[in-house]
């Protein structure tokens, strides 16, 4: 694949909570056209960098750029404004609602009042767009599959044309089926251009759609693989802290350094 554009780049990011570090000093790089996968254990700070990047949450240390230019984010709309949207776990949806009220709670169009036919309009040609196995466009979410929920909450998501989008464990509780049409969502995803973080857990679904995968331990960054060639035995030896390779060994030599500066 040839060199894509640099969209968003996450440099240095620390995020303390009173004594407890996070993030320290967790770096990630987002290109067009791409899946980043985002591994590590439970507390590795995954979730945590997410919400730095989305707004949800402030970061005290580190930069973030959007396009190559310094992005001022301190909350969820300054990273929406930019064109980055997050898709968490919960989704978000209103179960007693249909697909189209969900897609355009909030957004609803016309200043007056809400233009359903035109919402309907755009809610098919977004899910066509999609390849979405929705029957209709009027069937309450809580009828719903897990999948197409899933799918619901992108499409939702794309409304505002963003040119990143973060999945939080898009997969996580589905079944075979409903797990690969999820995947196949996010290759449409890519092939639209945008650049997608894929947070999981599950190797199988990372391997599937990733072109690169950033392995997070306790706060920082420790390796960066290329999905079609990593092995599992690598993945698992970075994420649980065996492996030995660059990124480790500058951070013992970091510490080393921060050792003596102190004594």
């Amino acid at each position: 694949m040839s060199e894509a554009e640099t969209v968003l780049s996450a440099k240095g990011i620390t995020k303390r909570y009173g004594a407890v570090q996070a993030l320290g000093g967790a770096d990630l790089e987002v290109r067009a056209g791409e899946v980043v996968a985002l591994v590590g254990d439970n507390g590795a700070g995954k979730s945590t960098l997410v919400k730095v990047i989305s707004g949800a949450i402030t970061l005290d240390d580190g930069t973030i750029e959007f396009l190559g230019r310094p992005a001022g984010i301190h909350r969820p709309a300054d990273a929406q404004a930019l064109g980055i949207t997050t898709v968490f776990q919960d989704l978000a949806l209103c179960e007693n609602l249909d697909v189209v009220d969900n897609l355009f709670l909030g957004r609803e169009l016309g200043p007056w009042r809400l233009d359903e036919t035109e919402m309907e309009v755009q809610a098919w040609d977004l899910l066509q767009q999609l390849s979405a196995r929705i029957p209709t466009v009027r069937i309450p979410v809580a009828s719903l599959s897990g999948g197409q929920r899933q799918t619901v909450a992108i499409a939702r998501s794309l409304l505002g044309e963003p040119k990143v989008i973060i999945l939080d464990e898009p997969t996580a509780a589905l079944g075979v089926a409903q797990t690969a049409e999820v995947l196949d969502l996010i290759e449409r995803l890519k092939h639209r251009g945008l650049g997608v973080v894929m947070i999981s857990h599950n190797m199988a679904d990372v391997r599937a759609v990733a072109d690169r995968i950033v392995v997070l331990r306790l706060g920082r960054n420790n390796g960066e693989f290329d999905a079609k060639t990593v092995t599992t035995e690598q993945l698992v030896a970075a994420i649980t802290g065996a492996s030995d390779n660059a990124v480790t060994r500058r951070r013992d030599r970091a510490e080393a350094d921060d050792d003596e500066a102190g004594t």
